[in-house]
């Protein structure tokens, strides 16, 4: 047992929840570098603090460390990089089942051979009061390589994703017939968008990323404001799936893709079809708008691609 979890042990729940909520940012704000680098390498410490507060708490702590006026060293610096980017990479795990915490860090951190990661690693095996093998190496991908975080909510193939100008936001469409919208930075899912009956293949979302156009297999599109999640207004129109969907760079007006051989533009506001597109002999399965809006290009299952003046009556 660490010195931190003696200590935690004897506090009430009340100043124990206290105490992990704000000691590192005690710590970083009083330039306590070493005692701040300290506790974020106690494995006590990262168990408690998740189990108490969870797991986008505890990554922030380990922000916090890193951008305050704390002055660490270079291998420190490294290390709590490291710890971090263990913890982020199992984020999608620990939110679900915190218990995991052990066998994630020690699979992920195992092969660091540094003193401060193999000191942690150490007390998470420690940690597990009952017998269990432990690989010699590192059996989960390591920390800070490949994908920083994983966003797991869907119940089916995730279809397409778009994120917001600002880069906050992502939205996610799915074969579960849903889209989700993401918290980029915390991997938070803030809401799920229920409306269409089947899969949803597209989504495309405004330059000013105020609202969405989903496309689906129900042969509709649907407009969603971004903020609350509600459907604005459904698009109807096309006879089979709308396999694509983009919107204009002025925001006004929208372009869909369909197995019906057609393409629509779309009034948003109105959703009004302004007119539809004619001339591929398959499926249109993608679309694609000039950044100046006055040309499109489309690709289909007639091995053709085609440009087409938006603005103009076909």
């Amino acid at each position: 047992m660490s010195k931190f979890k003696e200590r935690l042990g004897k506090l009430s729940p009340k100043k124990r929840l206290y105490a992990l909520e704000t000691l590192p940012g005690h710590l970083a704000e009083s330039v306590q570098g070493e005692r701040l680098h300290q506790l974020l390498t106690d494995f006590d410490f990262i168990e408690a603090k998740l189990d108490a507060i969870g797991v986008q708490a505890l990554i922030e702590d380990y922000d916090l460390a890193r951008v305050s006026d704390v002055l660490l060293s270079k291998g420190q610096t490294q290390t709590l990089r490291l710890i971090q980017g263990a913890i982020r990479k199992s984020a999608h795990i620990l939110d679900k089942d915190k218990t995991q915490l052990a066998g994630h860090l020690w699979g992920r951190l195992v092969d660091f051979e540094m003193p401060e990661i193999q000191g942690i690693v150490e007390q998470a095996k420690q940690s597990r009061n009952f017998p269990c093998l432990w690989s010699l190496k590192a059996n989960l991908e390591r920390a800070n390589e490949g994908a920083l975080r994983t966003l797991a909510g869907h119940t089916s193939e995730v279809t397409a994703v778009a994120i917001s100008p600002d880069g906050k936001r992502a939205i996610s469409a799915s074969s579960d017939h849903t889209l989700k919208i993401w918290d980029i930075e915390s991997g938070t899912e803030l809401r799920t968008l229920t409306g269409h009956t089947n899969s949803v293949n597209a989504v495309t979302m405004a330059p000013d990323g105020k609202m969405a156009i989903s496309a689906s297999s129900d042969n509709t599109l649907k407009i969603w404001d971004m903020e609350t999640g509600t459907e604005v207004i459904t698009l109807t129109g096309h006879s089979e799936s709308v396999r694509a969907v983009v919107i204009a760079p002025d925001g006004k007006t929208a372009i869909s893709a369909s197995s019906d051989k057609t393409l629509k533009i779309w009034d948003i506001e109105t959703g009004t079809e302004l007119r539809t597109l004619i001339g591929h002999n398959d499926e249109v399965n993608a679309v694609a708008i000039a950044p100046h809006g006055k040309m499109a290009i489309s690709a289909s299952s007639d091995k053709t691609l085609k440009i087409w003046d938006p603005h103009r009556s076909y």
